[in-house]
């Protein structure tokens, strides 16, 4: 029989999408879409690659979790085009050669973003291959991550490689000192001490938007493990002087390129995607309902029922006079906190909406809720940093907003390095839908009142 709800398709199962799935799961019909099998703790995955048994602590079977716990349906299939008018997905299912059409009453985008902006599809180590046509421009063409079984082969792959290049005391260039590039430099360092390890970065330190005493402790202990820095140096691998620059004259063994991300959301229409932005543009443009809207008119698209949430999305509103004066969002960091942040904003404002069109679903909560949708904000948690210095070290930063070198310094050592395990592991058992991690987290995202940040004071 088919079901009275109202559906929610969900593209995506990451942070956000499986949040959102969770939450939605009473009071509508919620399916989830998702181009791989299974979960990926992204923030972790690093570790993977210099321990491969770590992967398992990181990864579940979306299907198993999302259909016998949260109770919703889940599609393992490529969303190959929405049509916000007609209010459907085509979807290419992993079994399947043909395309079908499946509707939708509310659509959630929450497909996240690649990491290297310098590759045609953003393919980099830190997220499997999983689309159709990225997979023919892929390095490692042989392996299919859209396999739990696939991503793992990868990830011995390239743990076999490291191990090779130590064994010879290979030199390694890291291109880029953001959290990715200072992360798996150390990661590195820990696991494979014969490496000689270099990073560079365009700007004149590492950890760009941190507060000066985060980079300082992050350089100080690059140092001292005998990381080789070199800051304000472009990348430029076919020119013979910027590796005499960096003290490296016949090249690198081996380079990892950590810089910048990449959209992904090419299965939307062109008129909701921004021209410009990180990796070239291709970002979902959105209003402060965390609507999507046209990029000309900024109204939004189809009947106001397309949400985009986390690096999916544009990560701001308005243009920088916009911020100054009030108005509209700085760009929001592309990191779990503040995606799952948009999801519980995305959610209420669906219930609003489904309010306002159908009446109350009947729950107490959905009664109280108000006739007007919420605007989202700059969330508090985008200014928390927690940046692991091998499994031994880490330092974190809090209260930082969207102005560069803002936040402090509250947490650094081993104190650091424990914290950012137990937030690891309590958040990826929050996703499998654990006890533990729901209970923790469910209060840190339903937070109703915010000390500090550039988030509302009340909910």
């Amino acid at each position: 029989m088919p079901s009275d709800k109202r559906r929610v398709l969900i593209i995506g199962g990451g942070f956000s999408g499986l949040l959102a799935a969770r939450d939605l799961a009473w009071g509508f019909d919620v399916t989830v879409v998702d181009a791989k099998e299974f979960f990926e703790y992204t923030p972790g995955i690093l570790r993977a690659y210099v321990k491969p048994a770590h992967f398992e602590a990181l990864s579940f079977n979306l299907g198993a979790v999302l259909e016998k716990h949260v109770g919703v349906k889940f599609i393992w299939g490529e969303a190959k085009e929405v049509d916000v008018e007609k209010n459907t997905v085509s979807v290419k299912q992993m079994f399947s050669s043909a395309v079908e059409k499946i509707g939708y009453d509310y659509l959630i985008c929450a497909s996240g973003c690649n990491f290297n902006f310098l590759h045609k599809w953003g393919e980099s180590l830190w997220f499997p291959t999983i689309y159709e046509e990225a997979r023919p421009h892929s390095q490692w063409p042989h392996l299919d991550e859209r396999f739990m079984e696939g991503r793992r082969r990868h990830i011995m792959e390239e743990y076999t490689k490291i191990k090779a290049l130590n064994d010879k005391g290979a030199s390694i260039l890291v291109a880029g000192a953001g959290f990715i590039g200072v992360e798996w430099a150390t990661e590195l360092q820990h696991f494979f001490p014969k490496l000689d390890l270099t990073i560079i970065d365009f700007l004149p330190n590492c950890l760009g938007p941190l507060p000066k005493s985060a980079q300082t402790y992050c350089e100080n202990y690059m140092s001292k493990v005998g990381i080789k820095m070199h800051w304000g140096v472009k990348y430029e691998p076919n020119n013979p002087e910027f590796w005499k620059k960096i003290g490296l004259p016949n090249g690198a063994d081996e380079t990892y390129v950590c810089m910048g991300v990449k959209a992904s959301n090419y299965f939307m229409p062109k008129n909701v995607l921004s021209d410009k932005g990180p990796g070239g543009g291709g970002w979902i443009v959105i209003n402060k309902k965390l609507q999507v809207v046209d990029k000309v008119s900024n109204e939004p698209v189809g009947a106001g029922n397309v949400f985009a949430i986390g690096d999916c999305n544009f990560g701001c509103v308005g243009t920088p006079d916009d911020w100054k004066a009030g108005r509209g969002m700085a760009p929001v960091p592309k990191i779990s906190y503040p995606s799952e942040e948009q999801a519980v904003h995305a959610i209420y404002n669906i219930r609003i909406m489904d309010k306002t069109n159908f009446g109350p679903l009947g729950y107490l909560c959905d009664i109280c809720l108000p006739e007007t949708m919420m605007d989202t904000w700059w969330p508090w948690g985008a200014g928390m940093f927690a940046t692991s210095l091998g499994p031994d070290d880490a330092c974190f930063v809090l209260a930082a907003n969207s102005t560069p070198g803002s936040g402090m310094l509250s947490l650094w050592g081993w104190c650091s390095a424990i914290q950012k395990e137990i937030i690891e592991s309590s958040k990826v058992d929050e996703c499998k839908h654990g006890i533990v991690g729901q209970c923790i987290w469910y209060f840190v995202h339903h937070t109703y009142v915010h000390f500090w940040g550039e988030g509302a004071f009340y909910k």
